[in-house]
């Protein structure tokens, strides 16, 4: 299993949202880069980065900082937060990340998605961002009628590479992981699934772990790490465990 430590980008500044909310976020740094750096330096190989101004806008707002970023870190970089065209697509792994998040056009335009995953085999993960076990989509401000399910199944003869699950009503708070919902959504669907939101600690990690072979292929974290309440090394070993 994958510990991806996250950093989530606003207005060039490290940031984490409570609840998905712009207007609740907690500026941890300004310098995206020498973030990355630390989180090598604790051992992880994998990294996830949030546009958070781009997912709103639709459109690519934190480049620099995310070249910065690329240039820094020396492991995996997966990235999402307002691609929503194939020319978003094109820029960003031409520009080196490793991966690429498709959340809002994933359920507004799945054929895009299909049309990015056969592009690039293994590189495009489909965001399902959740409230209350529906899709929420355009940076978590609205709520769709489709269940989290069915939006994975969607995509499991597309190609994609992963299934993001995040439960908005636990990201940022760290309440810990929505378990039980994460290993129903594994369980549905033949994608594997990375888990994210409210991760408090290890035990989040331990409880993850156990369910690895239920298909859940790795857990995001942000807050936990930033407060300290998490120990990325320790994390990713008990992650990496046999």
């Amino acid at each position: 299993m994958i510990v991806f430590p996250a950093i989530d980008l606003k207005a060039g500044q490290v940031v984490r949202l409570a609840q998905g909310d712009m207007n609740r976020a907690t500026v941890y740094g300004d310098d995206p880069a020498l973030q990355a750096r630390a989180f090598a330096e604790a051992g992880s190989q994998y990294l996830h980065v949030v546009d958070l101004d781009g997912a709103f806008a639709g459109e690519a707002r934190n480049r620099s900082a995310v070249e910065a970023i690329l240039t820094a870190f020396p492991g995996h970089v997966q990235l999402g937060g307002g691609i929503r065209t194939p020319l978003a697509v094109d820029g960003w792994f031409d520009l080196g990340v490793s991966r690429v998040v498709i959340g809002t056009a994933a359920l507004h335009d799945p054929p895009f998605v299909r049309a990015m995953a056969k592009a690039y085999p293994g590189g495009i993960v489909v965001a399902v961002d959740a409230r209350d076990g529906m899709v929420a989509t355009h940076g978590w401000a609205e709520v769709s009628d489709v269940s989290i399910a069915d939006m994975a199944r969607r995509f499991e003869d597309a190609g994609v590479a992963a299934i993001l699950f995040t439960d908005v009503g636990r990201d940022g708070l760290l309440k810990g992981c929505n378990i039980d919902a994460t290993v129903d959504l594994a369980r549905a669907t033949r994608l594997p699934v990375i888990a994210s939101g409210g991760v408090k600690g290890l035990d989040d990690i331990r409880l993850l772990k156990i369910h690895a072979n239920d298909g859940i292929e790795g857990v995001i974290t942000g807050r936990a790490l930033y407060d300290g309440r998490l120990d990325l090394g320790a994390a990713i070993a008990i992650a990496e465990a046999a």
